[in-house]
C-alpha cells in the first residue's frame, strides 16, 4: 500500500517560538520527526511549512519540504494544500504526523495508514487507554468514545462516557468496566476527504471543543479509531515537555 506522510511545521509558537528548529541532541526537532516518519513504510515524507528557515533546515539534512500559505487556520488545511500542490490522487492516503512529536514510533504510522484502508473509512486515528482519574478529568487530554465497529461516536475534552452513579459519589478512581480512551493526535486521510474538509464551515461543536476532527463527524463522515500498537511519547508544547524529551533521547543514546 502506498501512502505519504505530511508533517505540518510552523515557526510561530506561543510557548516555544521556533519550535521545529529547537535543538534535540544535535538535530533540529523537525529532523527528528522526519527521520522517525522515514522509518515507516511511507513512500514519501514531506514537511509542510510556511517559513523559509524551516524549509532550509529540511533541505540541509536531505529532506523534502513544501512551502505553503501563511494564512491557514489549521494543520488540516495546510495538509490539503500540499496534496493539491503535489497533485495527489483523490484516493491517495496521507498520514498527518505532528511536527512536535520527535519520538513518534514508525509502527504507529503504519498502523493508522493500514487501518484506514482495511476499515474502508476516509479518516482514521488512534487511541490509548486512560488509566488514571486525573487524566480523565484533564481538559487538555482529549477523550474519544467509539461504537461496536470502532467508529468514533464523539471526541471531547470532558470525561466521556460520564459514569453517572460512580461520579455522583465523588469517586477518585476510574469506574470499573468502562474503557476510557485518550485520543492520540495522528490521523490518516483519503485526499478526497481533505478536499471536502476545507470547503466546510467550522461546526459549532468544533468551535466549542476546539477540536478539528469534530467537523468531520458533524458532516456525517465516519472516523475509524483503534488502540495504538505502541505507546506514543508525549509531544513538545512546553519547556517541561522539552526537558522530558531530551532525557528520553539521552536514555536512547545510552542504549544504542
Amino acid at each position: 500500500m502506498n501512502f505519504s506522510v505530511i508533517i505540518p511545521a510552523r515557526y510561530q509558537s506561543q510557548r516555544l517560538p521556533g519550535k521545529p528548529l529547537i535543538d534535540l541532541r544535535g538535530k533540529p526537532m523537525v529532523q527528528r520527526v522526519y527521520e522517525q516518519a522515514a522509518l515507516s513504510d511511507a513512500t514519501r515524507v514531506i514537511v509542510a511549512t510556511d517559513d523559509e528557515r524551516i524549509q532550509s533546515a529540511v533541505k540541509s539534512f536531505g529532506g523534502e519540504a513544501c512551502m505553503t500559505r501563511e494564512d491557514h487556520k489549521s494543520g488540516t488545511d495546510r495538509l490539503q494544500e500540499v496534496c493539491i500542490l503535489e497533485k495527489f490522487a483523490e484516493d491517495h492516503v496521507v498520514v498527518n504526523v505532528q511536527g512536535d512529536e520527535p519520538l513518534m514510533p514508525p509502527s504507529v504510522i503504519n498502523q493508522v495508514a493500514n487501518n484506514l484502508v482495511q476499515s474502508g473509512s476516509e479518516m482514521a486515528t488512534l487511541s490509548e487507554d486512560i488509566d488514571h482519574i486525573d487524566d480523565l478529568l484533564d481538559p487538555n487530554i482529549v477523550k474519544v468514545t467509539t461504537n461496536s465497529n470502532s467508529m468514533a461516536l464523539y471526541f471531547s475534552r470532558a470525561p466521556i462516557p460520564w459514569a453517572r452513579d460512580e461520579f455522583s459519589r465523588e469517586n477518585e478512581i476510574l469506574p470499573l468496566g468502562v474503557r476510557y480512551q485518550r485520543h492520540l493526535g495522528i490521523y490518516a486521510y483519503r485526499v478526497s476527504l481533505l478536499n471536502r474538509y476545507v470547503g466546510w464551515d467550522q461546526a459549532i461543536l468544533e468551535q466549542v471543543e476546539k477540536l478539528e476532527q469534530l467537523r468531520v463527524l458533524w458532516h456525517g463522515v465516519q472516523i475509524h479509531v483503534d488502540r495504538a500498537v505502541e505507546s506514543i511519547p508525549p509531544g513538545i508544547d512546553t519547556q517541561k515537555d522539552l526537558r522530558r524529551t531530551l532525557a528520553l533521547l539521552e536514555e536512547q543514546a545510552k542504549i544504542d
